[in-house]
């Protein structure tokens, strides 16, 4: 790739980069909260920023970049944030139900 297919940017590219921008904060957000709770912790925020994320970066590698292992990579990512989102949902219920009880 040379400097100027580097600098190439159209739309797709542009939603590469937002992609790119809410899986990169996922860390931001982990770091924050631990500092917080001065102990290591996931807040749900990451998994849902890990979501948005990777199905836009998804989506940028498999219609845009058209690259099988790009696509592959993000695919697998978002079966695992879908289930902590449900595990952790369905931990939140649970909480729920023993608070009324």
């Amino acid at each position: 790739m040379t400097f100027e297919g580097l600098l190439h940017v159209n739309g797709w590219v542009l939603f590469g980069i937002l992609g790119q921008i809410f899986f990169g904060s996922r860390f931001i957000v982990q770091w924050l909260a631990s500092e917080r709770r001065k102990e290591s912790t996931i807040p749900v925020a990451f998994w849902y920023l890990s979501l948005l994320g990777g199905l836009i970066l998804f989506a940028y590698a498999f219609w845009y970049r058209q690259d099988i292992v790009f696509t592959i990579g993000q695919s697998a990512g978002v079966f695992i944030y879908v289930r902590n989102l449900v595990l952790i949902r369905r931990l939140s219920r649970q909480r729920d139900a023993g608070a009324g009880a």
